[in-house]
């Protein structure tokens, strides 16, 4: 198998990386026929590719073996964008999809224990009749069998058709919009074509929300260090008996 090598995948801060265990919790609550999993958005920019990439590096952390399958193939960003290290000869997905090479060529091994990569490979204006063949079916129910979570990056839903048409293969779709830039008709229509794809929304991650939206988690996680401790529980009863005083 070949090695990739993930050179700029961000840290989070605390609060992200709290927001990240949440979204995988939930995504463990869906059941474990949940394997195939499409994320898509309504238009660029809304930070889907980032986000698919965390939660496949933190499912990765709690020791399922996830393959991340880039399949925005007609404007990848990956590669570049996280500065991934391919080798000298990188294939990836529409090689495989157009006979240049085998399955086996195009699966990576990264630097992140039990994380696994598809490139998308050379970017195509017309990747309909390669999302829907023979060949991309063949690849995910190798990818199901062999790894415990499958997780695919699509091209924005809003833009192109491509996202529900690999929903065909998937078991869930998740929906990704930057806070206030999304209009709620746009997302619905994006799970209308997603759920007449046979898919089901399994959710929505609002994305780039500040911490000063959500005042309640704002105080929450700017006091955990000092409050959850053993003694937070008492302070509490302390304050209700003096007001009850």
């Amino acid at each position: 198998m070949k090695n990739a090598v993930i050179h700029n995948l961000k840290k989070l801060d605390y609060v992200g990386t709290e927001a990240l265990n949440t979204i995988c919790s939930n995504l463990s609550f869906a059941g474990k026929n949940l394997k195939k999993i499409v994320f898509t958005s309504c238009s660029s920019s809304e930070g889907k590719t980032f986000l698919t990439l965390q939660i496949a590096n933190t499912l990765a952390k709690r020791g399922k073996r996830v393959v991340f399958i880039d399949v925005d193939v007609r404007r990848s960003v990956l590669v570049s964008r996280h500065r991934i290290d391919l080798g000298d000869q990188p294939l990836g997905l529409t090689h495989y999809l157009t006979d240049h090479c085998g399955m086996e060529d195009i699966i990576y091994e990264t630097n992140i224990p039990n994380l696994y990569l598809i490139p998308a490979g050379r970017n195509t204006s017309n990747p309909l009749p390669l999302v829907t063949s023979n060949e991309f079916q063949a690849l995910m129910e190798y990818c199901a069998e062999n790894y415990d979570l499958v997780l695919l990056d699509a091209a924005p839903i809003g833009l192109v058709i491509d996202a529900a048409e690999v929903a065909r293969c998937c078991d869930g779709a998740v929906l990704i919009t930057r806070y206030r830039k999304t209009r709620t008709r746009e997302m619905n229509m994006a799970k209308q074509q997603i759920e007449q794809a046979g898919c089901p929304v399994v959710g929505c991650i609002i994305n780039a929300v500040t911490m000063d939206t959500l005042s309640a988690r704002k105080n929450y996680s700017n006091s955990y260090y000092s409050h959850y401790n053993s003694d937070y529980n008492e302070s509490v009863k302390d304050k209700k008996k003096k007001a009850a005083d």
